[in-house]
């Protein structure tokens, strides 16, 4: 979650997930998948610096999960296997 402040005051938490877009109009104004629209005290650079962070943060305690040595098994992205460069046809019945 993000940390962002509406205009009359009020901190409030936003899924970066949720965010379709980022708008500033010169108020910066966030638009939800859904629809909903917030207008925040944050500047679009700042936001947008904002969901930087966070994904860096969820990159980062993954990479920590999968670096210790207890029964958790978490995948990193990097030690996922490639798919093949090419598909192969199957014959029916088989």
């Amino acid at each position: 979650m993000i940390v962002v402040t509406r205009l009359n005051g009020p901190r409030f938490a936003v899924n970066p997930d949720l965010l379709q877009r980022i708008e500033s109009t010169p108020d910066t104004i966030l638009t939800l998948i859904d629809g909903t629209k917030y207008i925040v005290a944050e500047s679009l650079d700042e936001v947008t610096e904002l969901v930087v962070e966070y994904r860096a943060r969820v990159v980062a305690t993954t990479m920590a999960l999968t670096h210790e040595d207890d029964a958790r098994e978490v995948a990193a992205v990097t030690e996922l296997r490639p798919l093949p460069n090419r598909l192969t046809s199957v014959r029916d019945g088989e």
